[in-house]
Formats: structure tokens, C-alpha cells, sequence
């Protein structure tokens, strides 16, 4: 081969390949592999609608960020416990609409009512004490803003479920809980913590880990008030569960979502779906064709 070309033929053999047709080939075989990857993944879609009436209820999750929930009397501390509580919870209430307001010092509506789970359990997952502008613990002003946040003719069907440590500093949670009861909404309260209660971590201005200190410099220790988050579930004619109880409180709260006068609401999903792996593999097959036919040599003028 080497004697074949010499200086002198190897212009001449390789003067007739183009390179613009070469790299066309070869841009062709890529494309016939990606589409032959997309018929292999048999892409689907949905192709007709159906309407399903469905009965829904209207639930708001008033989940406590304050400081008090970083306490680790709850491994590894009551915030995150309570979120994977209520991600579990979402997902065990699918078929209703759900909203979602974040309290501590004030109240914030993360989400109003929705049927996106998966934003929902999203908003749980990222909700942290630092979102939180002022700490403290307001139950009654999240029980407020999550009402005015349900429709103004939504009379019936409507829940309220309060994940907190009961380390209240508003006198008027048991009103609000009252008030809004006589409006159509049941409140149910799920207490988060130990009778033990323990101190609250944070981090301090100059990045070491501590606890946190009254003026005095005693350490501060968050205690878990179980008797208030009873008494809102009360007033509010709903019902108290303890943290831990876990898969048990969800049981109990679909079984209390039947006793609901739910309404009926009209619900659009795709019923039947079709297959377009075809298309794709014809287009490969084209594209194959293609490159095959096309030579890498110049034309001749």
C-alpha cells in the first residue's frame, strides 16, 4: 500500500473524495442512530380526552417552619419528620384539591389549592426556618390566611391539617379555629415533638453550631405543647394526632374525608394512547437509505 501511495499517486487517489460529503454521510448515520433510539423508547401520547366526574374535597396543609421545629427531640428534628410526614400525606389524599401555607412569626400561602401533587410535595421538600421573614409560632393568623384562601361559594368539603409544635405566641388560635368551623371547615392538628421537648441547634454569626441562648446566655428549650394543638382540633371539630403515630393518622384522616359533604368536580384525562415508534423508524430508514446512495466521491464536472 505504501508503494501503491507514493507522493506522486496519493494526491490523485484522495483528490476525488469530498470532504463536505463525507462529513453529510456521517452526520446521516448519526442521525438514523438517534432515531432509531427514539422508536426503540416507542414514544406515546395520549390521543383522546375523556371527562370523569370525581368527588373532591378542599384541604390546606399549615405546616409550622418556625425556629422551635429545628428541636431534635424527633430525629433527626421535628421540620424534617413533619415534611416527610406530609409528602406521605399528599400523596395519600390524591383526588383532592390541595393548598399549602407555610407559618412561624407570620403566615405565607405557598400554595393555593391545587390538584399538582408533585408541585405540592416540591414546595414540602424545599420548605425551611429560612424562609420564615419573622420567627415565633402564629397558628391562628395561618388558620386566617388559609380560609380566605378557599373560594368564596365553597361552603362545604373543606379541611384544614395544622403540622406544628403547639409553641404558639398567638392568643387566637382557638377563635380562628372556632370561627372557621362555623364557616364549613373542619381543622385537624397533628402534633410534632416530645413532652421532653429539647434545646433549638442554629448557627451562629461566626459559622460555629450552638444552641440558642436567652439574653442571659441560658440555653433555650423548645417544649412541645401538645394541649393547645388538642384544644385547635377541638374547637376547630376536628381531630389531634401525635407524629408519630405515622401511617395510622393518614388511614384515620381518609376515613374522616368521607364524612365530608364532598363536591363533584369534572376531571379531563387521556384514556387511550397510541404509538409513534413508527415514524421514527421510517425516518431512520430514509436517512439510511440516503446516506447509502450518496457516493463520497466529487462529481465530475
Amino acid at each position: 500500500m505504501d508503494k501503491l501511495l507514493k507522493a506522486g499517486l496519493q494526491p490523485s487517489i484522495l483528490g476525488h473524495i469530498s470532504n463536505i460529503r463525507r462529513r453529510t454521510k456521517q452526520l446521516l448515520l448519526l442521525l438514523v442512530l438517534l432515531f432509531l433510539a427514539f422508536a426503540g423508547a416507542n414514544p406515546q401520547w395520549g390521543n383522546k380526552k375523556a371527562k370523569v366526574m370525581a368527588k373532591s374535597a378542599d384541604i390546606f396543609l399549615l405546616l409550622d417552619i418556625s425556629q422551635s421545629m429545628m428541636a431534635q427531640d424527633i430525629s433527626p428534628n421535628r421540620l424534617e419528620r413533619a415534611k416527610r410526614f406530609a409528602e406521605n400525606l399528599v400523596n395519600g389524599l390524591r383526588g383532592n384539591r390541595i393548598g399549602l401555607v407555610l407559618f412561624a412569626g407570620e403566615a405565607y400561602l405557598q400554595m393555593p389549592l391545587t390538584s399538582d401533587y408533585a408541585a405540592t410535595s416540591l414546595f414540602l421538600r424545599t420548605a425551611n426556618t429560612d424562609l420564615a421573614g419573622t420567627q415565633g409560632t402564629v397558628i391562628g393568623e395561618a388558620i386566617e390566611l388559609a380560609n380566605k384562601a378557599y373560594e368564596e361559594d365553597n361552603n362545604h368539603h373543606k379541611m384544614m391539617i395544622i403540622i406544628s409544635d403547639g409553641e404558639d405566641h398567638d392568643e387566637n388560635a382557638l377563635a380562628k379555629a372556632e370561627d372557621v368551623y362555623d364557616e364549613g371547615v373542619v381543622v385537624y392538628t397533628i402534633g410534632v415533638g416530645t413532652p421532653e421537648g429539647d434545646f433549638i441547634p442554629y448557627t451562629n454569626a461566626n459559622g460555629a453550631s450552638d444552641f440558642k441562648r436567652d439574653d442571659s446566655g441560658k440555653l433555650i428549650k423548645s417544649q412541645f405543647n401538645e394541649e393547645l394543638l388538642v384544644n385547635v382540633a377541638d374547637e376547630g371539630g376536628g381531630k389531634y394526632y401525635p407524629l408519630l403515630a405515622g401511617q395510622q393518622i393518614i388511614d384515620d384522616l381518609e376515613i374522616e374525608l368521607e364524612k365530608l359533604d364532598k363536591r363533584e368536580i369534572e376531571q379531563k384525562s387521556f384514556t387511550d394512547y397510541a404509538s409513534y415508534f413508527q415514524y421514527f423508524l421510517f425516518a431512520a430508514i430514509i436517512l439510511l437509505i440516503i446516506e447509502f446512495l450518496l457516493p463520497e466521491r466529487k462529481t465530475k464536472a
